[in-house]
């Protein structure tokens, strides 16, 4: 490779000092023209980080989100072993808390912060929202450099997320989002049993659905992936011995909601320590003071208008009555005995594979589309 400085009108000075400088950097001199014709031979430094950057450029963009918030150990393990396949250039937007229960709840007229994360080998960025807040704004073209990821995987989520409780879930909400956005997507959930379940086996859901994830770059690369829904991928408790891959159906299945009164003393999360009871007293004489102030100056813009302000509804909150409550859910017994359902195949070893769409109209059009395309990604899946 020969370098040459032309004629720009730099001080004679300074373009020998370059010359210097560059011969140099090629372990040679001007003197030594057999060893300049070896360096001459080999790539730069420069071409090399030209080739591997063009190299990652022409890779496929795979966005992830979920719903257990960025330092989930699920999404950790999916990133990681995406990273290390080297197969696409992965981006992570993710809520920065747990959105688990969150639904398909977005954030308007409130700021959202975004901040940079460290994920080895992938661009990362967590949302203090909601995981259809961070596909949202992914997908907006706001906040990365490119306008549209080939995949969005949401997930791998702590708990399943089978029959109604796919309208609670976060994790589902990131992938339904894409597909609002014209954007093939999967969410992929893990059955976590309290008790039953550990850490690692997070790591052994990656490797059951990572062929699946791989399957749909290659798949919509080439224009065959489902259209017009996205796949929600139900992983059982021991997920290194499952029975296989198996298409479902959505189930009505959804475990009891159980409302508990909490004593006043008490945070719904624990105990409300003294400084917690404080900071949620001066908040509320904050938002006092606020609509007082608001008050008085529609008073003073407004003649002939007179408002009192006590309190943020105009009434004195000692007369007000507070409970607190907590939502928990309670698993129940299920009568459905159809093997086809979600949690039925989940429930006997399989990982349930169900597109979701976001009309009800063509169900048993996708439910074929699906069943084509997953014969052809995973051959030896069970249908």
């Amino acid at each position: 490779m020969t370098t040459s400085v032309k004629n720009n009108f730099l001080p004679p000075g300074l373009v020998s000092n370059l010359q210097e400088v560059l011969l140099s950097r090629k372990g040679g001199s001007e003197d030594d023209p057999s060893k300049s014709n070896d360096d001459s031979t080999q790539p730069s430094t420069s071409d090399a980080v030209e080739v591997n950057s063009d190299a990652e450029c022409s890779k496929p963009v795979v966005l992830v989100t979920n719903g257990d918030g960025i330092e989930a150990a699920g999404l950790t393990f999916l990133v990681e072993a995406l990273v290390r396949d080297g197969l696409c250039n992965v981006n992570v937007c993710a809520p920065q808390s747990d959105k688990s229960v969150s639904g398909h709840s977005v954030t308007l007229r409130e700021t959202v912060a975004v901040t940079s994360a460290e994920i080895n080998g992938a661009t990362a960025y967590e949302v203090s929202g909601t995981p259809a807040d961070c596909v949202s704004l992914a997908l907006s073209g706001a906040l990365f450099s490119w306008s549209k990821p080939l995949l969005v995987v949401s997930g791998i989520n702590r708990g399943s997320s089978c029959g109604h409780h796919m309208f609670y879930s976060g994790v589902v909400a990131g992938a339904r989002e894409a597909l609002l956005c014209g954007v093939p997507s999967m969410s992929i959930s893990l059955n976590w049993k309290k008790d039953e379940s550990q850490e690692s086996d997070f790591k052994d859901a990656v490797t059951v659905c990572l062929p699946l994830i791989n399957a749909a770059v290659r798949d919509i690369e080439k224009g065959i992936f489902p259209k017009s829904c996205l796949l929600n991928i139900e992983i059982p408790t021991s997920p290194s011995t499952n029975k296989g891959f198996k298409l479902t159906k959505q189930s009505l299945w959804r475990s009891t909601p159980s409302w508990l009164a909490v004593s006043a003393n008490r945070h719904p999360g624990g105990f409300m320590s003294n400084q917690q009871s404080l900071g949620i007293q001066l908040a509320q004489l904050s938002r006092d003071a606020s609509a007082a102030g608001a008050a008085r100056r529609i008073t003073t813009q407004k003649k002939n208008v007179e408002i009192e302000s006590v309190g943020v509804s105009g009434k004195n909150d000692s007369n007000r009555v507070k409970k607190y409550f907590r939502l928990e859910f309670v698993d129940k017994e299920q009568d459905d005995t159809d093997e086809d359902l979600d949690f039925r195949a989940l429930e006997n070893g399989f990982v349930a594979v169900t597109p979701l769409s976001l009309s009800q109209h063509n169900e048993s059009d996708i439910r074929t589309t699906a069943s084509e395309w997953l014969n052809t990604a995973l051959p030896h899946g069970e249908q």
